[in-house]
C-alpha cells in the first residue's frame, strides 16, 4: 500500500489539530505539521510531499505567498494545494486559485470536506 506525505501549514494549534485529526482517518497518510509559512517552506525544502493544506492568514508569511513560492518550485509545481481559511470572499478564493491552489475550504472546518479534498486530489476513492 502506498503512503502519502501531507504537509499541514496552520498557525493555530487547534485548527492544525483538527485538520490532522481529519487526515489521520485516511489510511496511509504521514502528516507533517508546520506552524507558519516559513516553517512550511523549510519543511518543503527538506522533504517531498504529495499534498499541502495551508491557512491563508498567518504571521510572517501568509498562505498565498506560500502557494506562489511552492508553484514556482519545479519540484512542487504539480503538488496539490488546499487552502483552508476563514476568508470566504469570492475574490480571496479566485486569488488563491489563480496563484495555483487546487481547492479552497472555508472555516469552520468540516472533517468530511478535508477528507474529500485529500482523496479527490490524490485520486483515492
Amino acid at each position: 500500500m502506498s503512503t502519502y506525505k501531507v504537509l499541514v501549514v496552520e498557525d493555530s494549534p487547534t485548527m492544525r489539530q483538527l485538520i490532522v485529526f481529519a487526515l489521520k482517518r485516511i489510511r496511509g497518510f504521514t502528516i507533517i505539521e508546520a506552524n507558519d509559512g516559513v516553517d512550511g517552506l523549510k519543511k518543503l525544502s527538506s522533504d517531498k510531499f504529495d499534498l499541502i493544506f495551508t491557512d491563508i492568514n498567518m504571521p510572517i508569511m501568509d498562505g498565498l505567498k506560500l502557494v506562489s513560492l511552492v508553484r514556482n518550485d519545479p519540484g512542487y509545481k504539480n503538488v496539490p494545494i488546499v487552502i483552508i481559511t476563514t476568508e470566504g470572499a469570492s475574490e480571496d478564493r479566485e486569488r488563491a486559485l489563480a496563484l495555483g491552489a487546487n481547492d479552497y475550504i472555508t472555516k469552520p472546518i468540516q472533517t468530511i470536506k478535508i477528507i474529500d479534498a485529500a482523496k479527490r486530489l490524490l485520486n483515492l476513492s
